[in-house]
């Protein structure tokens, strides 16, 4: 039986008991369901292997958070080491160490 179908019945079913509260709750369960399946067709992931490519795609985004981590590591280390370069070669001449090697 199909979401829309089952949530019919029960509609009709609280119509003709006077909606009882587990009548409603089975409504709204259904309800749900259907509404969740019509989101998840929209988005193209209402088949079976949906669940194992959001797993991958979980899994592709994790390590390119891990790439972006380390390539801004490795910028932060190479500028700190650039500076530290430029420190020493103004220091360097600072004290006249051209001076030095004639």
């Amino acid at each position: 039986m199909r979401n829309e179908t089952v949530l019919a019945q029960l509609i009709e079913q609280a119509k003709e008991d006077g909606a009882d509260l587990a009548t409603l709750r089975a409504i709204a369960e259904e309800a749900g369901e259907a509404s969740a399946q019509r989101a998840l067709a929209r988005l193209g992931l209402e088949d079976v292997g949906a669940a194992k490519d959001m797993a991958e795609l979980r899994e592709l985004l994790g390590a390119w958070r891990d790439a972006k981590r380390s390539a801004l590591k490795a910028a932060f280390s190479w500028a700190g080491r650039m500076v530290a370069a430029l420190v020493l070669v103004g220091l360097a001449v600072k004290l006249g160490f051209p001076g030095w090697l004639k």
